[in-house]
């Protein structure tokens, strides 16, 4: 069974990147990035996105994944720190960051609510926690049998990860100390051909699986201007308060 810190994929999480890159400028330069000096991201798996944040950061930007191999991959520019570490225990001192940053990582967190926390440890007040974070229970999917909803789930519960997280954690960041501003997706969008790579890498029954190629054959088989595909995402700023 493959373990929730094992996905997904390197070449999914490249094209997860790609797809979430318009919503990450967003954020970051809502948090004014280009203005700071000391950028901590969460969950930086391969690198995909440490280029990118190392480009507009200002001063020194840290990649912090709990796996040892993704650290070594060739996406990593070298001009980041890469950093083996939990992120529920994170080994920074207080205030030692502007900015923290985490996309598709808290659901596959065992305890979310430590690592906001720790993120609002290291975090100067006035600091920034981003996070893209997306909530598959309420995934909407027409015609039905497009529907995958109950296998994205089933199979992300069985695999560690919490598919409804991202509706929690506006509620721990306040708790947290932080003052937060969510924002959704505000289009829909075609859907990717890509869409069920992940899913057929989450642990899924023998049932599931063949629930599943039906559902990719009718896929396949409907034309794009007839289907709605729409995963709700969380676009969250949090600005650690006083």
């Amino acid at each position: 069974m493959p373990h929730a810190f094992d996905l997904p994929t390197p070449q999914l999480a490249r094209a997860q990147a790609e797809w979430l890159s318009a919503a990450r400028s967003r954020l970051l330069r809502r948090a004014q990035i280009a203005t700071l000096r000391r950028v901590l991201e969460l969950g930086s798996g391969h690198g995909q996105v440490a280029a990118e944040l190392q480009r507009r950061a200002r001063g020194r930007v840290v990649g912090l994944d709990r796996r040892l191999a993704p650290l070594g991959s060739p996406d990593w520019p070298a001009e980041v720190v890469r950093v083996c570490a939990d992120v529920e225990r994170l080994p920074f001192a207080d205030r030692s960051f502007d900015l923290v940053f985490c996309q598709w990582t808290l659901l596959w967190v065992e305890h979310p609510a430590q690592a906001v926390a720790e993120a609002a440890r290291i975090l100067e007040p006035g600091g920034y926690f981003l996070a893209i974070e997306p909530d598959f229970g309420g995934l909407i999917e027409h015609p039905s049998a497009l529907a995958a909803r109950e296998l994205w789930i089933d199979g992300l519960g069985r695999a560690g990860a919490d598919p409804l997280m991202a509706r929690r954690l506006p509620g721990m960041l306040v708790a947290a100390g932080f003052e937060v501003r969510v924002d959704l997706f505000d289009r829909l969008v075609p859907p990717s051909p890509l869409r069920f790579g992940l899913l057929a890498e989450l642990p899924l029954t023998d049932d599931e699986r063949r629930r599943l190629s039906a559902i990719e054959q009718a896929d396949a088989a409907t034309a794009t201007e007839a289907k709605v595909v729409h995963l709700p995402m969380f676009l969250v700023t949090a600005r650690r308060l006083p």
